[in-house]
């Protein structure tokens, strides 16, 4: 086997001629199909494929070895740098920040974008020290919250953009798994730095620490996180052409930087995106509140302040296997719908354990194992994540629909901690009920959803019968490399060639900025 260096072409002189070639081969019969394009295959991915010198109508042949060697490095280094950012990442500027942001991450390089607001972040928290009334420190929190608006948002639009459609949940759930993180290390950090004798307050240390930490991993994104695949500094010629094709069967695009007000209409006017909202709404109340309270819930079981501190530690670790964990069993099965609503029942019996059981010694372990089932629901978010950016194509749209979904999180995550008043401990109802509510409601709303899809499904079959297209057509995203291959190979059997010649021309369009709703191509995940 020949050994190919990082930007090298040279064929290996003992390969066949695939070997030496593999990224040229077109899809069997390509040419032959006659397939034309008065104007040019347009959009920035067929850019992107032009400036590596391939034309944007040949189809790019991706073995098994080819995807797993360029997954391997975007894991390697895309993924590295955003569970960094997100590990040292508020709500009121969140919320007013959301569309604004939808236009210029449209419009400006991604990867360059995300650095400029984790600086300025970063100069944000170092001079929030030299706040000394509240009015100023409010102003300073006001913009911290508007540059940290921008990280989920642009996370999910680069996961799009490097990750297939079965690879997305697992990549989602590993950055934001870094809350999980920041819980633990971020007490300890806290802690340690109050103490050390610099002649500041304590608070003002740790603004100065972490504002300094921030500032500097920002130069590490300026030179590594890459605005597109055809940027990407640590993929050779032939990996970059890899990067983009494997996302063809994903029907969502890569990039357009042409803001469309059709988008836009179409984002607020569909059906899924107003779900997708109220999904992340119903599980970002409940978390507000329990992030806010969590402590004081564990201190009305009867513990004292340092037990209190000491039995939250766990939530941490529950979160992060569940977010994981969860994320894991969705690839798997390639269902994230009922993944979710299996997660949501923890938190549901939780609640009303919580509910029913006194507030004595003798039933406080029995509240705090009520309290740890609650603590399963961090899980249900980056699938949430993932199952709204899976079914939206355009990159308008996916950008819009990015907002209106982080515009519900930041309205749960305000309203959430208005739901528990001190004066309600220890047992704290009426939070606790509302919880529920919401946990139930997540369940109903998983359902609607799942139907919701399946019409658009049936409906695209419809409209693909009608177009003179086969009415069943696999999604390859949802496979990895050899299950998608092994599933071709088994297609090329006596009277199913012409399936195959039909599957081939699955995914013309992928890269035209097409929309979730128009491309009658686009397959919807459950």
């Amino acid at each position: 086997m020949s050994a190919r260096g990082l930007g090298s072409t040279s064929p290996d002189p003992g390969a066949s001629s695939h070997d030496q070639h593999p990224l040229m081969d077109l899809v069997d019969g390509e040419e032959a199909r006659g397939r034309s394009h008065p104007d040019g295959a347009s959009g920035a991915a067929a850019d992107l494929m032009r400036r590596l010198g391939v034309s944007p109508e040949r189809r790019i042949k991706v073995t098994p070895e080819d995807d797993a060697r360029v997954l391997r490095r975007i894991d390697m280094v895309v993924l590295p740098l955003m569970l960094a950012v997100y590990f040292l990442q508020v709500y009121v500027a969140q919320l007013i920040a959301q569309f604004p942001l939808a236009w210029l991450l449209v419009k400006l390089p991604i990867g360059k974008f995300t650095s400029c607001m984790v600086t300025l972040w970063g100069l944000t928290l170092t001079f929030m020290a030299a706040a000394h009334t509240f009015h100023s420190l409010l102003f300073a929190r006001f913009w911290l919250g508007a540059f940290e608006a921008s990280i989920a948002p642009s996370f999910v639009a680069i996961t799009q953009m490097f990750w297939r459609r079965r690879e997305q949940p697992l990549r989602m759930s590993y950055w934001y798994a870094m809350n999980g993180f920041t819980g633990v290390f971020g007490s300890l950090a806290t802690w340690w730095l109050a103490q050390l004798p610099f002649g500041l307050k304590p608070y003002q240390t740790i603004f100065v620490a972490f504002g300094i930490i921030t500032v500097c991993f920002s130069t590490v994104l300026f030179s590594y996180m890459p605005d597109s695949p055809a940027e990407a500094k640590f993929l050779d010629k032939h990996d970059k052409l890899i990067a983009i094709e494997r996302l063809r069967m994903n029907q969502t695009g890569v990039m357009s930087r042409q803001w469309r007000w059709d988008h836009f209409w179409e984002t607020m006017r569909d059906l899924k995106t107003w779900l997708w909202f109220s999904l992340i709404f119903s599980i970002s109340v409940p978390s507000g509140g329990v992030g806010s309270f969590g402590p004081l819930l564990i201190k009305s079981f009867g513990f004292d302040s340092f037990q209190a501190i000491l039995f939250n530690a766990p939530f941490g670790v529950v979160q992060f296997i569940s977010t994981v964990g969860g994320s894991y069993v969705a690839t798997k099965y390639h269902k994230k719908g009922p993944v979710i609503a299996f997660l949501a029942l923890f938190p549901i019996v939780g609640c009303m354990i919580m509910l029913s059981t006194p507030h004595t010694p003798d039933g406080r372990n029995t509240l705090l194992g009520g309290y740890y089932m609650i603590s399963v629901f961090p899980g249900i978010i980056p699938l949430i994540y993932s199952w709204s950016s899976s079914n939206t194509a355009g990159d308008t749209k996916g950008k819009c629909n990015s907002s209106v979904l982080f515009i519900g999180q930041s309205l749960g995550n305000i309203i959430g901690p208005l739901l528990y008043k001190p004066s309600e401990a220890p047992e704290y109802h009426r939070g606790l009920y509302w919880n529920l509510l919401l946990y139930i409601a997540i369940v109903g709303l998983v359902v609607v959803t799942t139907m919701y899809l399946t019409y658009l499904n049936r409906d695209h079959s419809r409209r693909r019968v009608m177009a003179g297209k086969d009415a069943v057509i696999v999604d390859y995203s949802l496979y990895s490399p050899e299950e998608a291959d092994s599933l071709r190979r088994s297609k090329v059997t006596e009277g199913q060639h012409i399936e195959n010649a039909r599957d081939a021309t699955v995914g013309d369009h992928a890269f035209d900025d097409m929309t979730d709703l128009v491309n009658d191509e686009f397959l919807f995940v459950f």
